[in-house]
């Protein structure tokens, strides 16, 4: 393993900056695609959320495989990471063209999107499982490793701000390209983002030379592959106490960011009635700015007390206030001005800069008390379970939208497909409030199991002391004590 001194600022930089390669196309898919296949494409929204639904869901399916495959002796993850870059670009183009527009069944174009949709997700989890699974890898001390997340959290703001402010520039680049490519916009900025992915994916890889080492056999003693090693070893990862409270921690609150995250096009001109290009600015300017303050104020509360507790405090100051927008209203206006513009995704923002800062920390202190149960060090695929959930807990919040989006009454297959403008204002009132509902009081019930999830949690700071003194022990052969470590083991 790494040691902790041969990870210097110039390194853990050059390893944050392959969070924009993860995060340009995961937020741009997230809050775009669904809308893409709905105007752009003409898919009904059950449709294009089902498209969403599978091919997300086959993506955490393969989660498990990849963990695997990459936690074996002499698999470098570094290496593996670098493989993936081009292809996830080609096919993250491809996904946005408007090939399928001018089909006239729809049963066609769901088969095409949700292939090419599948194909996205398979090279985006081989760059991010070996990604996130090498810190585990590279330090084990309990603070680093939220200083490193952290850094890459923050950076992550500035990434979920281009992957979100690029795509709003469709309409611009819709006239620029002339009414007869116009529907292709959406691949122009595709093509953008899949470069500065490439780029900063190989600069991440670079850095870790170095400080990052393939396994060697005496790493992974009895170590299992192929799928069954790899359910077996699920399996006893799911069978340790904190697992399952923080993978309903994980479910929920993906299925209430993404929920809210695909629907900011529909809030923005239906809920808060603003202009499409204006209000998209503001939304996404302050989502960015809440994660960019949020991200060291949690780094900081983490660090005084401990990764749970942040998580309780902020997360919950979120839940309060998406009841309060409910009740407010997304059209509330300050002095003529749509105030929830700026409130609305500032709250999302808390919520992500709370997650993505703490999530995979939290994650990493399974790996050792995985390690002193099992004495493996599977840190690929404890970062692939949490991953795999985390798909799912995503792909159950979008297709929740599209399915309530039709339950409310919207039918975007009604207006013409391809048309350049990017959706038809919505004026019924039933619509409207269901689409309020999708991005405030739907979404807080998720929170609020997450929440709860979080509180039943059992690893705190103390805790993760005592399992880091007892493994250290046992590695080096000597006897050790459990005693304080009963609700972990």
């Amino acid at each position: 393993m790494a040691q902790k001194s041969r990870l210097t600022k110039r390194k853990k930089t050059g390893y944050a900056l392959g969070i924009f390669t993860e995060s340009l196309i995961y937020n741009m898919f997230y809050t775009y695609y669904l809308t893409f296949l709905n105007e752009i494409v003409g898919i009904q929204p059950k449709y294009s959320s089902i498209i969403i639904f599978i091919s997300i869901a086959w993506d955490a399916v393969t989660d498990p495989m990849i963990g695997s495959y990459t936690d074996r002796v002499g698999v470098d993850k570094r290496k593996f990471m670098q493989k993936s870059l081009f292809p996830l670009a080609l096919t993250f183009i491809v996904a946005w063209t408007s090939i399928g527009a001018g089909f006239q069944s729809q049963t066609l174009k769901i088969l095409l999107y949700t292939l090419i949709s599948m194909a996205i997700w398979v090279f985006y989890t081989m760059y991010t499982i070996p990604y996130y699974a090498v810190v585990a890898e590279l330090t084990e001390d309990y603070d680093e490793r939220t200083q490193i997340r952290s850094l890459s959290s923050l950076l992550n703001a500035i990434a979920v701000g281009l992957g979100n402010i690029l795509p709003a520039l469709v309409p611009t680049v819709a006239i620029l390209l002339g009414e007869k490519y116009a529907s292709n916009a959406y691949a122009v900025i595709a093509a953008v983002i899949s470069i500065l992915a490439v780029v900063l994916g190989f600069v991440c890889c670079k850095s870790l030379q170095g400080v990052y080492e393939p396994k060697k056999a005496s790493d992974a003693s009895d170590e299992q592959t192929g799928l069954k090693g790899t359910m077996r070893a699920f399996g006893q990862i799911l069978k340790l106490k904190p697992a399952k409270y923080f993978f309903l921690f994980v479910f929920f609150f993906l299925a209430t960011s993404s929920m809210i995250q695909s629907n900011l096009t529909y809030m923005v001109i239906d809920c808060i009635g603003m202009d499409y290009d204006t209000g998209i600015v503001f939304v996404i300017l302050s989502m960015v700015v809440a994660m960019a303050i949020t991200v060291p104020l949690v780094e900081k509360t983490a660090e005084k007390k401990d990764r749970r507790f942040a998580v309780i405090v902020f997360l919950s100051i979120t839940l309060v206030g998406e009841i309060a927008l409910k009740i407010i209203g997304l059209d509330a206006e300050v002095g003529g001005f749509k105030i929830m513009c700026i409130v609305s995704p500032a709250l999302l923002g808390l919520g992500a800069g709370t997650f993505w800062t703490l999530f995979y920390s939290i994650g990493y202190d399974l790996v050792e008390l995985d390690e002193l149960k099992t004495g493996k060090r599977r840190e690929s695929i404890i970062t692939a379970l949490p991953q795999l959930v985390q798909k799912f807990g995503s792909a159950f919040g979008i297709l929740a939208v599209g399915q309530l989006l039709s339950f409310y009454g919207y039918n975007s297959a009604a207006d013409p497909a391809g048309s350049e403008s990017l959706i038809q204002v919505v004026t019924d009132p039933k619509i409207v409030n269901g689409m309020e509902n999708i991005s405030t009081v739907i979404p807080a019930a998720l929170l609020a199991v997450s929440i709860l999830s979080a509180i039943l949690y059992p690893m705190t700071r103390e805790r993760v002391n005592l399992l880091m003194a007892a493994l250290h022990k046992k590695r080096n052969g000597e006897e050790y004590s459990t005693e304080g470590l009963e609700k972990l083991l």
